[in-house]
């Protein structure tokens, strides 16, 4: 019988996971056992055996029950739960969406607060990423607002707006260290993707290019929009040139254009993510930060490639 493992992860500066947690959690799996800790106190891993899947779907219908099972079991700890095969656990490729995951900010509510806008903006991309309605008019409508803006503007955006998301840079040093290829993956700007991914150290970024006339933003966006079949297209693009098996691919999102990169992947994790997304996803991070998906691949701390 094929050998799975759960993965518990604590939230940084939460309570730590003690032994009695890991065996009670150990319980409510099929032959559940301790298998070894990644970080004592912050991540332990879990083995448990359970029937071949042979339709992937399936198999994730199994997962997400178990994992369901854990949190019920886990209620009241600030305490992720991944559960997946044993085999295959680190993966080659990664893809992650910019805006609320690799960074904590969207970066369209941010330029829109320069023209008094922010406050209707973000109630679009909040509506659009639950996936209330459709991403690429919801873009066009947001950009138009940005019009007459200067191009400048994107600096002091970056320099005093945003910030990078807890353990990003951990978890890209670390993969790529690992031989994985990593790309930021975003329906944002280039403006931003660009340098927010030489920050955190990814490979490639891909992403929207707003249109700039005499140094400032014509209220446009080059088309066609990367959204959510972009985000798709370019994972499995991407796993192609690398030559990669779908089970050795891994992506991480919030939003609802980013569900289809998250289920297509062999691990999707939906990050702080909006409802529709963290059921629909693979696994997902209510609490930790971004290194708990190392320890979903099986990273102890001692492997962590620190900034």
């Amino acid at each position: 019988m094929p050998e799975y493992i759960a993965t518990l992860v604590a939230a940084p500066g939460g309570k730590a996971i003690v032994e009695a947690l890991a065996a009670r959690a150990a319980a409510v799996l099929p032959s559940g056992r301790l298998n070894r800790w990644l970080d004592p106190g912050m991540a332990v891993d879990v083995a448990f055996d359970d029937p071949i899947y042979t339709e992937r779907a399936d198999l994730w219908i199994a997962m997400r029950a178990h994992a369901d099972r854990l949190r019920e079991v886990l209620t009241g700890e600030s305490i992720d739960v991944f559960v997946q095969p044993a085999a295959g656990r680190r993966k080659k490729l990664f893809l992650a969406d910019m805006d609320s995951t690799m960074i904590g900010q969207e970066c369209i509510d941010e330029l829109a607060d320069f023209v008094g806008k922010k406050a209707h903006v973000a109630e679009i991309t909040e509506r659009a990423m639950r996936g209330e309605i459709a991403f690429e008019p919801a873009l066009i409508e947001r950009v138009a607002l940005l019009k007459s803006l200067q191009e400048g503007i994107v600096s002091k955006v970056i320099a005093e707006r945003i910030t990078l998301t807890a353990g990003g840079v951990t978890l890209v040093k670390t993969m790529r260290a690992n031989g994985a290829y990593t790309a930021l993956v975003s329906g944002g700007f280039t403006l931003f993707t660009s340098r927010i991914a030489e920050k955190i150290g990814f490979h490639e970024n891909r992403a929207n290019r707003l249109i700039v006339e005499n140094g400032c933003f014509a209220g446009a966006v080059v088309e066609p929009i990367l959204g959510r079949e972009a985000k798709l297209a370019t994972l499995i693009e991407l796993r192609t040139a690398q030559s990669l098996a779908q089970e050795e691919t891994i992506a991480a999102g919030d939003g609802a254009n980013d569900l289809a990169m998250l289920e297509e992947a062999g691990l999707g994790i939906a990050f702080h993510a909006k409802p529709a997304v963290a059921a629909a996803a693979h696994a997902r991070i209510d609490h930790g930060d971004l290194t708990a998906i190392l320890f979903a691949q099986g990273y102890s701390r001692e492997d962590f490639v620190e900034t």
